[in-house]
Parts: structure tokens; sequence; C-alpha cells
């Protein structure tokens, strides 16, 4: 699988919570309309530093807990990568940055939309990742 490096660059345009956490992401093409229109699903736990550097704890379907990532409403991806079995790593522009591990029993993350490979990182992780 590839490191969806194509989310460089693009906007964090909604966010969304139940017992997922969703991040909407686009991207304009000066002279093409839009590059990217992806959204990313956390099924699992995971960590999301705020801009300050400080990190949370997070699990989707805790509700009001989850309102840290409200910050990356309008946030810009600067480096995006996969590591390991499938631990996904974004920084934003305002500094605030996410970490997603695989689960050993669940998928833990996924990545759909136009402008990106589909990714599911499913129990146990992922290999052989391309940069």
């Amino acid at each position: 699988m590839k490191v969806p490096t194509a989310l460089i660059g693009a906007r964090v345009d909604s966010t969304a919570f139940d017992l997922q956490v969703r991040l909407s992401f686009g991207a304009l093409d000066p002279d093409e309309g839009y590059r990217l229109g992806a959204e990313l699903v956390l099924d699992t736990p995971f960590l999301f530093r705020d801009a300050a550097g400080e990190w949370h704890e997070l699990d989707p379907g805790t509700g009001v807990s989850l309102a840290p990532v409200l910050a990356l409403f309008g946030q810009t991806v600067v480096t995006v990568d996969v590591r390991d079995r499938g631990v996904l790593v974004i920084d934003f522009e305002d500094g605030a940055g996410l970490w997603v591990g695989p689960d050993p029993r669940f998928v833990s993350w996924r990545l759909i939309g136009h402008g990106v490979e589909p990714i599911t990182v499913g129990p146990g992780g992922e290999e052989n990742w391309e940069r």
C-alpha cells in the first residue's frame, strides 16, 4: 500500500463524531478544480496532539471527550506518514497532529474518496508501505 501523500496540502473541511471519528479533507488544484475529496475514518482509540503540544488519548464513540479534535477544522496537512504495520501519523500547519496505530482485533482506520487510493488498516495492521 502507498502512504497517502495526496493528503499533504489538503484542508480539513469537516469533522464528525459517532461511533467513529470522521475527518473530511478537500484540496483544490488551481487549474482543474477539486484534486482531492477524501474521508479519514478512525474506528479505534488514537492520540491527538493539540496546537499547544498537549497529547490527548481519545476513543471514538465517547462524545464530548472528542472535542479537542474540533480544532482541526480548517487546518491544512503538512506531513503524512505510515509507519510500521499501519501507524498513521499526520501533522497539521498549527502544530496539531494525529497518531493512529493498528488494532489487534479491529479495523483501526480507513481512507476513502476522490484523489486518494483507498486504504483500510485491518486487524493487526498492514505491511509493505510504499513512500
